[in-house]
């Protein structure tokens, strides 16, 4: 069993052929897919493909930090209103983005703390976007170690040091996707340093496909190319750690083994 910790494929870059996605990712031994929100135009779509009589999708509530702007207010309203109303298994997909435009740094902050106490008051995982912001995602962060929060860091790709800090903060997991396979990224001897019993595997489908697809549309099939290349670097059966981060997933996200 392998479980996609975070993929996108409500997106519209899979209308096309997203049933043969989805077969093409059971021949792989994919059983779960968790499918994080981007913002209000994503609900719609995610939740057609999260409904009762599909288990192998689970879906998480929130606003993505790309998506904050003067407008975020309005838009947590009805995030929160889905959130509390719904059948989630996490927060997300929520953080901080400074790669792009850092504009809204003040309204991504507050954002992503409101988020954080809607997750801690309904016992909630959050999967946290951090990109060129491990810094302030730490600070916030900080701010709730001794509460209940747990959750992951989404896509995570930092260095030693970066991974520390963020094991450093008690029930949070690493997400570890594609880049994992990319020759310069030095993630692998990285994760080599990471206990296995805190990485969760994840595609973020359409995005970051793992070699030999780098480039090209990515999918839920590939995770077992990721699983793979964590096997190699920690001297592992691949059933070993198909085993392993599945049980991570299915813990950080109390998700039902039996579906």
């Amino acid at each position: 069993m392998l479980i996609d910790t975070h993929s996108h494929v409500y997106l519209s870059d899979f209308e096309n052929d997203r049933d043969e996605m989805i077969d093409r990712a059971k021949e792989k031994g994919v059983n779960k897919i968790l499918l994080p929100n981007i913002d209000l135009a994503s609900i719609n779509e995610l939740n057609i493909l999260c409904n009762p009589s599909n288990p192998m999708f689970k879906g998480m509530m929130g606003l993505h930090p790309g998506s904050v702007n003067k407008n975020y207010k309005k838009d947590l309203v009805r995030i929160k209103e889905e959130l509390f109303n719904g059948n989630y298994c996490a927060v997300g997909e929520i953080g901080i983005d400074l790669y792009w435009d850092r504009t809204f740094i003040s309204e991504q902050i507050e954002a992503f703390k409101i988020q954080i106490d809607w997750a801690i008051e309904l016992n909630l995982p959050i999967a946290i976007h951090a990109r060129d912001s491990f810094s302030e995602i730490i600070k916030v962060l900080s701010l709730y170690k001794d509460t209940s929060l747990t959750g992951v860091f989404h896509c995570f790709s930092g260095s030693k040091e970066e991974m520390d800090e963020a094991l450093s903060f008690k029930g949070f997991m690493l997400g570890i996707g594609g880049v994992l396979t990319f020759k310069n990224s030095g993630l692998d001897k990285i994760i080599d340093a990471a206990p296995i019993d805190r990485i969760v595997l994840e595609t973020d489908a359409p995005y970051l496909a793992p070699v030999p697809y780098r480039g090209k549309r990515n999918e839920p099939a590939y995770i077992h190319i990721v699983a793979a290349k964590l096997a190699e670097i920690k001297g592992l059966t691949m059933e070993e750690v198909q085993d392993i981060t599945s049980s991570n997933a299915i813990k950080l996200f109390n998700l039902d083994p039996n579906e």
